[in-house]
This record gives structure tokens, C-alpha cells and sequence, in this order.
């Protein structure tokens, strides 16, 4: 499950042209002679994929970085020839497969490119008694460079594969060990990592956390209470789907200890789905699950002492079921730890130092907000352990600050009416920390340069000719970087720069083919826009027109929403399939658009986030209602009696509160896996921004389309996994339910044993893209 005033529209073609709003329905050339867009093409012939990554690995010690490469035909493996290629997973629309790649030299590179050396032939790879080389799905490097680690076999734990077998490579002998004494495609362990020391290896195994010295078979157990209901090292499924953290322990600085978290999921209820296609007989999988109001499980934060096993517990006040702790982060050098303790409201986040040797815990800062806090990110120390940098709206914005460690000081280092977005790197030699922002255009993002003393104005680093959105994966003294750039009609390319005048250094990715393809495409037309709502809030959207259309006449509008506070759909960045597929529609002789109500993950400040606190599918709702009608009245070309909506997940639940809610407005809709009942989702998530059902049952009625299902007159389309671990199928039953009730006729279409992505099984994306397709053709 994410100001003033109506500004300009532009349009915006290929990332740089721009055309007055007035001139956009006037085309007036005739479509090329060129075959159109299809589902087949898009998501079966997959024509139009994007060049991918190569496993680009920066390395800790500052020397240059690896990348995996495959070598050609007529290379060996010291040849400086080689062929990048794409070694990363094809990611659908929604939903993401992880893959793993076999045959690929890892190559190393100075940070400036030159220096290339391979260091690792994958023949290297090949364990004792088979005949090919292990797969890699993720590797890393030790901190003194003479270890490689790597990640294989995964297995599906939750939302990713984070369970599988690992492999160490000692790169001057090449001896190639399995971790944990494990017999090879057992796939047990979970998060191996490097102590910063390179000395020994730590991770989970069955809910307990291991360690080892590098280069042996000497396994140590460090926990010993784990089980199916005590989680050591790890986490139940909420906090790895609504505070993104799957690893569970943090090494220590000097390696001397492991902080670790601690769940007893003991008396949290049991969510369970069935599986009815893959067996004679209906087999059943159930696991914790928080519902809104619920149970959670009990969280705890300790450090065990490697040296000799024994654990200390942070002694936190209160009820450990009613609190969260979403980030710890090491001070210095060991000795302190700073943990973040939420409450359940999620309100009030409390910064603890706990000094584990002595067993002291000191409350340094409190961070509050009158709605919710959201978004935690870890504390970055500096000058020793003395001061960190800190996220904050405290003032209104997302700030970064610099908090002394005893809270003496606060320093706010990008002051200003923006949000930051990311904080990317730090380097105290050179007083600088780098983030991304845009302060000037919510849709795109860009790289800028803050001190940590705050002595100087912040300055932005990337040149105005990167125009769109642009991600930087940073050296770990931020000299260098990856850096990638796309925009709304442009593939990504990426490239090494040093960051320092931005100078490009090594192009790695260009998809100049594809960017050839898509110019001999009848493609259509775009506008990003502002209107305003009934209350005086911009909104921010896009709009995209069919080729050649004619002004004089009206055409149909497609709405894709999300609308959640865990999303942002106007983007200035490429998407791949989604734009395709709406430029497909557009070609069909739609409108298609998209607008960012209130509450989304936009970077317009605390105000425009917090200020749907309690009124999900009210105030949100309203805002696309109000985007609507004065897009209609900017855009004649807009047939207001034919408006569709389409959305997944809470794009899905906000397509069914539009329908039900202004059913004068939206007459057919698309639900993907929605949540109709607020109160069937999970605690962090639902709570945050609704409050506790059993203390606020008004403001979950209030917010949830299932008590508006009776408003329903368009045509709705329902579509559901039922394999959905996430957003459960039980929500669209009990919607079902409910529309019959009232005797409000629909369309519904479940896909068995499918995730809340809806893409396991060949051809699954293609034919929930024609379902989608076929029943705005039909219907509208």
C-alpha cells in the first residue's frame, strides 16, 4: 500500500519542447504510415524493454566499483571486450520477479572507469561437485576487498526472496565455501553480511542469528529462543510491508557486537488463504496478521555480545505490543545505540541512546506530529558518533537536520519551502551531504548539495538539461556516482559521473535502440498541469491526447488513480509498460489522465500529507472529483458523459469510492485488488492514517467504499488475486456481498493464487492488460 494558485500548463514533448496549453488539440498532421500499439506487443512480444542494469556495486572502501558482465563468444575472460547485457529480472507493471544470472564475469573499475580488472571468472563459481556455476541474485564485498559473498537460490519470503543459500569466494585462493555448513539448494539462510571488520559473516537461520569467521566451517549460534512464534534477526509480515525492513540486525562499528530486534508474535491472529487449483484436495497457508485494531506482535531491541553470546534488552517503559520500533542505528564506535520508539498512533517517535554495557537508556529527542508520522528513516551519525542527521517536518517541510547527540543542538541544513526526498551521502572531510529534491516541480527530482555545519546555501548539482527525474547511487564519500535520468517519453539511460561538476564519466546504459523504436511510433501528445480544488489546493496532473485529434469533437477520458499516502503517480519519469499502454488507449481515441489528490507521496509538504488524517475516500475522492470538472472545463475536447477510472490496490479502492461516491460523474471503473473495508488491512498502515476501528469506528465508515456501495449506477469491473497475501481477497467478497444486497450488478474476475501483483503464471499481465483493455472498449 503513498500552492496557490493554478499554474501554466506546458506541454512537454520528449522532456525539452514546450507548447501552449491552447495548441494542443490543433494537430493537424496525418498519422504515420506505422503498425499500432497492441497487448501483444507490449506485454507478450515485449517489445519495447528497456536496457538493464549490470549489478553495479560501489565499493566500501572508496577504490571503484563491480559490475557483472558477459563475456562475448570470442573473449576470454581477460579481454578488455566485453558485452553488457541485461542480468536483471523483467519487472511487470505491478509486481516485481527476482532473478539470478549464471555465466557473468565481476568486473572491478576505478570510480573514474579506468583500471578495468576482472575479478572473479565465473568458473570460479562452479561448488565442489557440480558441474555449473552458481546463479547470483546478490553479491557483496567484504570491507577489505579479499571476500566476495553471494546470494542464490532465493526463495519467497513474504514480498521478496530473502531466504536462500550463500556462497563466500576467497579471491587469493579461490576457494569457493557454502555458508552454514547447508547442503547446497537448502535455501535456510537470511541476510548474511561482512562484520566491517571482514573478520566473520553474520545472518538468520529459523529465526535465530549465526555467525561465523570468514573462510571456516566454525558456525556459532548467537540466539537460541527463536521459533515459529520468537523472531530473532528478522520480521513478521507488517514490518516488512509497512516500514520496509526485512534485515533484522545492525553489526556493530568495531565488531565486537550485533544490535538485533526481537518479535513474539505469540497471540497475533492468523490470516489464512487457499490454494484450490494446485491439488486434489484445497491446502491451506496461514500466518500472523495484524488487522486494524488487533493484536500486534510484541518488539523488543538488544545487543548480544559476540564474544561470549550474552544478549542485553533495552528495558523500553510500556507495552511492547503497543509500540513500534521502525529504525535503530549504531553512534560511535559500539557502545550506543540510538533506537526510535513510536507509538501505536504513530504520532510520537522517541529517540533512545542505549548504552548497553552500563544498561542505560537516555531519551535525546521526541519527534511529533498532530496527525501521523510516517516515512522512518535511520539516523546518520557524524563527528564520531556526536551528532547525526535527522528527517523532520517539524518546521512544515521534510528537513534534514543536525541533532548533537545528548540533544543539545538542532541545526536545520536545507531550510526552505521544500520537501527533500532522499538523503543519498555524506562526507565530512569535504562538509558535505547530498539529497534529492525539486523544489520548483513536484514531478521531477534532482540532485543538490547541503554542509553540515549549514554554513553555506544549499546549491542544486544536476545541470538543467537533465529535465524530468533523475536517481543517484552514490560512492560511499559521495565523489562519485551512478546516475540515472528519464523523463515522461524518454527510456532511461545511466551513466558514472563524478559528482563534482557533475562530469560525466562511463555510459552504461543509453537504449538508443528503443529510443529509434519509439520515434516510429504514432505516439500521442501530453501536458503536465495544475488546477485547483474546491478549497483552493493545487493539484498536480498529467493528460495525454489521442494522435491527430480533432478539436471539434469529444472523446472519452481514462483516469488512472492511486491516491493513497504511499504513492505518486504524476511523475516526469519514464514507465515503461503503464505509458505504453496508456499511449495504446490514446491511440483507441481516449483521453488518458492521472492527478495527485491530497495525502499522496508528493513533496509538497506536511500540510498537503497530513491533511488527509482520517478522511481517506473523502477528502481524496473529492480532490479527483474536483480535478475533473475543471479539467473539463479547460479541455472541451472532454466527453464529461464518458469518464473511466482504473486503479490497483489503493488506486483500486479509490476507483470504487468515486463510483459509488460521485456516480454522476464516473461511469465505468476498474478495481484491482482494492481494500472496499478499511478495517480488513493491517495495523501500521490503516492506523496510521485512520485511527484505531475500536476507537474511531466513524472515521473507518466514513472512509470505506463498502458502506457507499449502494450509490453504484456505472459499470464496475472487480478483479482480485486470491492468493493475496497483502491486500486480502476476503475484502472483495465481502464488497460482493454487499452489491448484492442492493442488487447493484457488476463484473468480477478472480485470479487464483495470484499475489496482490497479479503476475505469477505465464501470460497473467497480458490478460489482466486485456481484461482492463476490453472492458473500457466495451463499456465506454
Amino acid at each position: 500500500m503513498n500552492l496557490i494558485g493554478a499554474a501554466l500548463a506546458t506541454m512537454v514533448v520528449a522532456g525539452c519542447a514546450t507548447t501552449p496549453t491552447t495548441d494542443v488539440a490543433s494537430t493537424e498532421t496525418s498519422a504515420p504510415a506505422v503498425t499500432p500499439l497492441t497487448l501483444d506487443r507490449i506485454y507478450k512480444q515485449r517489445e519495447f524493454q528497456s536496457e538493464r542494469s549490470t549489478y553495479f556495486t560501489w565499493l566500501k572502501d572508496g577504490s571503484g566499483y563491480t559490475v557483472l558482465e558477459k563475456r562475448s563468444s570470442d573473449t576470454d575472460a581477460s579481454n578488455d571486450a566485453v558485452n553488457n547485457s541485461d542480468v536483471d529480472a523483467l519487472k511487470d507493471d505491478i509486481g516485481e520477479a527476482e532473478a539470478s544470472v549464471s555465466g557473468y564475469d565481476i568486473v572491478f573499475y576505478k570510480p573514474d572507469s579506468t583500471g578495468r580488472k576482472v575479478l572473479v571468472n565465473f568458473e570460479k563459481l562452479i561448488p565442489e561437485g557440480q558441474d555449473e556455476p552458481i546463479s547470483i541474485e546478490r553479491y557483496s564485498w567484504s570491507k577489505d576487498g579479499k571476500w566476495l559473498l553471494i546470494f542464490t537460490n532465493g526463495q519467497k519470503v513474504w514480498r521478496s526472496n530473502s531466504r536462500g543459500d550463500f556462497y563466500t569466494l576467497n579471491l587469493d585462493t579461490n576457494e569457493l565455501l557454502q555458508l552454514g555448513g547447508e547442503e547446497p539448494g537448502d535455501a535456510r539462510l537470511m541476510f548474511a553480511k561482512f562484520s566491517p571488520d571482514s573478520q566473520h559473516i553474520a545472518w538468520v537461520r529459523d529465526n535465530n542469528i549465526y555467525m561465523q569467521p570468514v573462510g571456516t566451517n566454525n558456525v556459532e549460534q548467537l540466539t537460541h529462543d527463536g521459533s515459529d512464534i520468537i523472531v530473532n534477526g528478522t520480521f513478521d509480515w507488517v514490518y516488512e510491508e509497512e516500514f520496509s525492513i526485512r534485515d533484522g540486525f545492525r553489526w556493530s562499528p568495531d565488531s565486537k557486537s550485533i544490535a538485533y530486534w526481537q518479535l513474539d508474535t505469540s497471540g497475533v491472529k492468523t490470516f489464512t488463504m487457499i490454494n484450490n487449483t494446485d491439488s486434489l484436495y484445497p491446502t491451506l497457508t496461514t500466518f500472523p496478521y495484524p488487522k486494524a485494531g488487533e493484536q500486534n506482535s510484541a518488539v523488543k531491541v538488544g545487543v548480544v555480545d559476540v564474544t561470549n553470546g550474552e544478549t542485553h534488552w533495552a528495558d523500553l517503559a510500556g507495552d511492547n505490543r503497543d509500540r513500534y520500533i521502525p529504525r535503530i542505528s549504531w553512534a560511535g564506535e559500539g557502545d550506543t545505540l540510538l533506537i526510535q520508539d513510536v507509538n501505536r498512533p504513530q504520532n510520537t517517535n522517541k529517540l533512545w541512546t542505549f548504552d548497553w554495557k552500563n544498561n542505560q537508556l537516555t531519551n535525546i529527542y521526541t519527534d511529533k506530529d498532530e496527525a501521523f508520522l510516517e516515512w522512518f528513516y535511520d539516523a546518520k551519525f557524524i563527528n564520531g558518533g556526536n551528532d547525526f542527521i535527522w528527517h523532520s517536518e517539524r518546521d512544515g517541510w521534510r528537513h534534514l537536520y543536525r541533532i548533537a547527540k545528548d540533544g543539545s543542538q538542532i541545526v536545520d541544513l536545507t531550510p526552505g519551502e521544500y520537501d527533500i526526498v532522499d538523503l543519498l551521502a555524506v562526507n565530512e572531510d569535504n562538509n558535505a551531504l547530498y539529497f534529492t529534491a525539486s523544489p520548483e516541480d513536484v514531478s521531477q527530482r534532482y540532485l543538490y548539495k547541503a554542509t553540515l555545519d549549514g554554513s553555506e546555501e544549499v546549491v542544486r548539482v544536476t545541470p538543467e538539461k537533465f529535465a524530468g527525474t533523475n536517481s543517484y547511487y552514490m560512492s560511499e564519500d559521495g565523489s562519485y556516482a551512478r546516475h540515472s535520468f528519464s523523463n515522461f517519453t524518454t527510456p532511461p539511460m545511466r551513466e558514472v559521473i563524478k559528482v563534482d561538476g557533475h562530469e560525466p564519466i562511463k555510459s552504461l546504459i543509453t537504449n538508443t535502440e528503443l529510443k529509434q523504436k519509439l520515434a516510429n511510433e504514432n505516439l500521442p501528445s501530453h501536458e503536465f498541469f495544475q488546477v485547483q480544488a474546491q478549497d483552493g489546493v493545487t493539484l498536480d496532473g498529467y493528460i495525454m491526447f489521442p494522435p491527430n485529434m480533432d478539436p471539434s469533437k469529444k472523446y472519452p477520458i481514462i483516469f488512472y488513480v492511486y491516491g493513497e499516502p504511499w504513492g505518486q503517480t504524476v511523475k516526469d519519469s519514464w514507465r515503461g509498460g503503464s505509458y505504453l499502454w496508456d499511449a495504446m488507449m490514446t491511440q483507441k481515441g481516449y483521453i488518458v489522465a492521472s492527478v495527485d489528490n491530497r495525502g499522496t507521496r508528493a513533496p509538497k509538504g506536511r500540510d498537503w500529507r497530513k491533511s488527509i488524517y482520517k478522511k481517506l475516500g473523502v477528502i481524496t475522492v473529492r480532490d479527483q472529483a474536483d480535478a475533473l470538472a475543471a479539467m473539463a472545463e479547460r479541455w472541451s475536447v472532454i466527453d464529461t458523459d464518458r469518464v473511466g477510472v482504473w486503479g490497483h490496490s489503493g488506486g483500486g479502492t479509490q476507483t470504487l469510492n468515486l463510483l459509488f461516491r460521485y456516480a454522476d460523474k464516473y461511469k465505468v471503473g476498474v478495481a484491482v485488488a482494492p481494500v472496499p473495508d478499511l478495517s480488513l488491512y493491517d495495523t501500521i498502515y490503516q492506523e496510521r492514517y485512520s485511527g484505531n476501528p475500536k476507537t474511531d469506528p466513524q472515521s473507518y465508515e466514513n472512509s470505506s467504499a463498502l458502506y457507499y456501495a449502494d450509490g453504484l449506477e456505472g459499470d464496475l469491473l472487480l478483479i482480485h488475486g486470491t492468493g493475496d497475501d497483502n491486500v486480502h481477497y476476503q475484502g472483495s467478497e465481502r464488497l460482493i456481498n454487499e452489491l448484492i444486497k442492493h442488487n447493484k450488478q457488476f463484473d468480477f474476475m478472480s485470479y487464483p493464487n495470484r499475489s496482490h501483483g497479479i503476475y505469477e503464471g505465464k501470460n497473467t499481465t497480458l490478460h489482466l492488460k486485456t481484461l482492463i483493455s476490453d472492458y473500457f472498449i466495451e463499456h465506454l
